[in-house]
């Protein structure tokens, strides 16, 4: 497919990778609408040319009532998610099922939710993007809600991928890993070059700009499908 005729929804796309992925999208000649449950988001999406609609990727009606707002949709690429540090026994008892559910009732169901109806839209085919995390493979202490969800991204990809096959949808998933986010840049300098250590090479945090690289790539190649690329500069977390 070519980037200059997409067009795109980006959930999650008013920070972090979502916001990078909508930017080079639109600099790239894409379409974009960006979904976010953040109605400042509708500033950043003016800012780089696009459009936007607040969207709750929990609930049926609000995906529903964003895809209203887009014609022709042919890429779909799902950044919306929150990250949950929680052990499964803590100091203070068992992990909140709460949480647990939450985890993955967001990043989860919220990306099968937007996947399963962005597809009936796509009427001449199309391509889904969904966002894992190394996590998947290699979860630390505290991650079991957040690595089970991101693990169900990832083996959404074959399945969804033979589904929608003759349908002429693509469906891919990208497995970051720790990447130079708002919310890592909150932790500060020291500590963000504490986790680039274990990052084989090249030795540092990455760049949302390259995930957004590698999103506008899985859209273009069209041999690209069913599975799940890791993007992490060869670090296996310990």
């Amino acid at each position: 497919m070519d980037i200059s005729t997409a067009v795109a929804i980006v959930t999650g796309g008013a920070s972090g990778l979502g916001a990078a992925t909508a930017q080079a999208f639109v600099a790239a000649g894409a379409q974009v609408t960006i979904f976010d449950r953040d109605p400042a988001g509708a500033g950043f999406a003016k800012q780089i040319g696009a459009a936007f609609a607040q969207v709750d990727v929990t609930d049926e009606d609000s995906i529903a009532a964003g895809l209203d707002q887009v014609s022709g949709l042919n890429v779909a690429v799902n950044c919306a998610g929150i990250a949950t540090a929680e052990k499964t026994l803590g100091r203070d008892g068992p992990h909140r099922q709460a949480s647990f559910a939450r985890t993955i009732d967001i990043n989860l169901c919220g990306t099968f939710n937007v996947a399963r109806l962005a597809a009936a839209r796509m009427a001449q085919g199309g391509v889904i993007i969904n966002t894992a995390s190394v996590a998947a493979f290699d979860g630390q202490k505290g991650q079991a809600a957040y690595a089970a969800s991101k693990a169900g991204i990832a083996g959404l990809s074959l399945p969804m991928a033979r589904d929608l096959g003759r349908n002429g949808i693509r469906v891919m998933a990208i497995a970051p890993g720790i990447f130079r986010t708002p919310m890592l840049i909150s932790l500060g300098e020291e500590v963000m070059a504490g986790l680039a250590r274990d990052v084989v090479y090249p030795a540092r945090l990455g760049d949302p700009a390259e995930f957004a690289a590698l999103a506008r790539f899985i859209v273009e190649c069209d041999y690209l499908n069913g599975t799940t690329i890791r993007l992490d500069g060869a670090l296996r977390m310990p």
